[in-house]
């Protein structure tokens, strides 16, 4: 059971307003914060390069609490800036040739379908789109079809930036795993809100950000890799951290993900990532998996209680992230007008994920994600708001 008068007392930023954007970028605990700060000043006090030496256990720690949140040793994640960072870098590191096939989800987020379409263009390789089920999940029916020995990469967007879905991950790597084909899940949207172990998935491969669901500081995110599969990829770029200069014309890859970061990063956020990271596994991800979708429900059925609000959420289970549009009504106006009241939403546009969208004819919608520091009075004052606009 969370404690919400604690969790009410370590998040300042939820006092005076209605904050529904977690999945965009969360309000981060005190800890985070405190965190961040702290190490920001020992900076300006001895240098940089100091305090980071300072702080080598703990900066190694922060693997361990990712690798505990999701069932997996230290040594199979790699650090990095940004979700996407993480993603690009594992898809570029997959070798393609004249032929090879890569396959993408319709609810495919439009930095991966870019990416996607880039490569191919170099290598000679294809992007084809697996179909989606009536649920507005991919449809594994259809992605069993169209597999063969071609395929060499399924890009699954775990939980769609809109819609609410949840992705079968694991039938799809079940399916992918017969034809030699690689998994890569964007767990951007799903990391933080939901229960996740890598090897309940199933998948070769996960990119995840900090600043979202996690209540991490922007500018972090980490790249997991199965163990063994790190050996096998070339990183699109390389330092003397994620490799070693041997002699004039040898250097030599580190051995698991290492590969895949760079020596020089923002030791500041990092450690506060992983202060987030231990404070999600303090409260414990089930309870807060719970709190989560409970709200989320909640709000979902307050919404459609409204005259003229339409709720856009698909999939047979649903997370945090609820989606609406208000009849007559540009969602940039509403999402305006509830924040003018203190309520904080976003605006998810077709151009995020265009595919998903226009199949549903859909050029944006409202976005609420509502985490488990708001309250259930919080979710009735936005809509009440949202009912008087």
């Amino acid at each position: 059971m969370l404690d919400h008068d604690r969790i009410r007392r370590d998040t300042p930023g939820a006092s005076g307003r209605v904050f529904l954007d977690s999945a965009g970028s969360s309000l981060p605990p005190s800890v985070v914060l405190d965190t961040a700060i702290a190490h920001l000043r020992r900076e300006a006090e001895i240098g940089g390069y100091r305090a980071a030496n300072e702080r080598l256990d703990d900066l190694a720690a922060v693997k361990t609490s990712i690798g505990t949140l999701i069932g997996a040793p230290a040594s199979s994640i790699a650090l990095s800036d940004s979700a996407t960072r993480a993603w690009t870098d594992f898809f570029y590191s997959v070798p393609l040739s004249p032929g090879d096939r890569i396959l993408l989800c319709e609810a495919e987020y439009a930095s991966n379908a870019i990416s996607a379409l880039h490569r191919a263009e170099v290598t000679g390789a294809t992007v084809e789109i697996v179909p989606s089920d009536e649920s507005g999940r991919i449809d594994v029916h259809a992605l069993e079809s169209m597999l063969d020995d071609r395929v060499k990469l399924i890009s699954v967007v775990h939980a769609p930036t809109n819609g609410g879905l949840i992705n079968p991950a694991r039938a799809v790597a079940d399916l992918a795993h017969r034809h030699v084909a690689l998994v890569l899940l964007d767990a951007c949207q799903s990391i933080g809100q939901m229960r996740i172990d890598v090897e309940e998935l199933g998948v070769d491969a996960l990119s995840a950000t900090g600043r979202k669901w996690l209540r991490g500081p922007r500018g972090t995110g980490f790249l997991y890799l199965r163990p063994g599969l790190a050996s096998t990829l070339h990183p699109p770029a390389l330092d003397l951290h994620s490799a070693q200069w041997v002699d004039r014309q040898t250097y030599r890859m580190a051995d698991d993900a290492t590969r895949f970061e760079f020596w020089e990063c923002d030791v500041a956020a990092r450690l506060a990532l992983g202060a987030a990271v231990d404070y999600l596994l303090e409260l414990g991800v089930d309870q807060v998996e719970e709190a989560v979708v409970e709200r989320a429900e909640y709000l979902r059925a307050g919404l459609r209680k409204i005259p003229g609000v339409t709720v856009h959420d698909l999939g047979d289970r649903k997370n945090g992230i609820v989606s609406f549009t208000v009849d007559g009504e540009d969602p940039v106006a509403v999402r305006d007008r509830l924040g003018e009241r203190g309520v904080t939403v976003t605006v998810s546009h077709r151009s995020s994920t265009r595919l998903d969208m226009t199949g549903r004819g859909l050029d944006a919608v409202v976005r609420a994600s509502p985490h488990y520091f708001v309250t259930f009075a919080e979710l009735d004052t936005m809509l009440a708001a949202l009912a008087r606009a």
